[in-house]
């Protein structure tokens, strides 16, 4: 009789040895190593000398904090920081709840629209971010936008009154989410679709109306795309130049070239000739977006394992 060994099994979690296995990781690590390198030159290195310029002075003399305390103190900082953080609450609030109900929509009640909503979706994103504001330029413009009419029905009868300082958070949130909405918006409609029909059905078996189904199932299954979503637009928004700076050109200074962090940085570093001042600015805007990318990724278990 020829006696025969069973293998032992092995447990749920665990692979079988293959020789293809070293192949893979090996393939792992050249697929990511272009992105690591241009990772590193055009982020890391940048980073690392606005850091240095940041803590050093002109004459490359370390000065600590020193730039840091100037900017700060300098009258225009507090006033940049404020309209950068409205404009990045009124921004994200929109986006988030905007782009989820446009989503929801376009996958549970649109169906046959579905493909031509989502084209039209995606068009405006096509726009750079230069060219999008001079259109926005023409449309707040009661004297020449085809929904004049709309804005001189809310009192706006000129352009220096659309644009008004306090209106510049809205507004250009407004811009924003017209540029950008778009391809969030496919990203949560394609997010759904991985949703399985199988549980969703189950939800309907057992009772559950609309509302229930997204607050219960939808939106806590889209917890992780979220969270990206928030993360990009925060470091997006973080960042805002291009339309406060055509903006203040439009309205013949009406608005102030510092109305941003990013535009204040820009008068350091070509007005004032103060590049340290300069990276000093640009390090505040990447410790902002870094420390609020680690709270809302731990918050939001974006690298947690289902």
């Amino acid at each position: 009789m020829r006696l025969t060994t069973v293998p032992a099994r092995r447990g749920s979690g665990e692979r079988a040895p293959g020789p293809r296995s070293g192949l893979s990781g090996r393939a792992g690590y050249l697929f990511v190593s272009g992105y690591t390198v241009l990772l590193i030159a055009f982020g890391v290195l940048p980073a690392a000398y606005a850091l240095w310029l940041a803590l050093s002075n002109s004459r490359h003399q370390l000065v600590g904090l020193g730039n840091f305390t100037r900017t700060f103190a300098d009258y225009r900082f507090a006033s940049a920081l404020g309209n950068v953080l409205l404009y990045v609450t009124v921004w994200l609030v929109s986006l988030t709840v905007l782009v989820l109900a446009a989503a929801l929509m376009l996958h549970g009640r649109m169906p046959r629209t579905g493909k031509v909503l989502r084209f039209v979706y995606y068009v405006p994103g096509a726009l750079a971010g230069a060219a999008s504001v001079v259109l926005w330029l023409i449309m707040l413009d009661p004297a020449v936008s085809p929904a004049g009419f709309l804005l001189r029905a809310m009192g706006q009868d000129s352009l220096p009154t659309v644009i008004l300082p306090e209106h510049l958070p809205v507004v250009f949130a407004v811009i924003a989410f017209w540029t950008g909405a778009g391809g969030w918006i496919i990203v949560m409609y394609g997010a759904l679709n991985n949703i399985p029909a199988e549980l969703l059905e189950a939800a309907r078996m057992d009772g559950a109306g609309v509302l229930q189904t997204v607050l219960r199932i939808q939106l806590p299954m889209l917890r992780k795309w979220i969270t990206y979503m928030v993360i990009l637009a925060f470091a997006g928004g973080t960042q805002l130049f291009v339309e406060p700076q055509l903006v203040t050109t439009a309205s013949q200074r009406m608005v102030a070239d510092s109305w941003s962090l990013n535009q204040l940085s820009l008068q350091y570093a070509f007005q004032a000739d103060d590049f340290n001042g300069a990276a000093a600015l640009s390090v505040d805007l990447l410790l902002i977006g870094v420390i609020a990318a680690a709270a809302v990724v731990f918050r939001g278990g974006l690298f947690e394992r289902d």
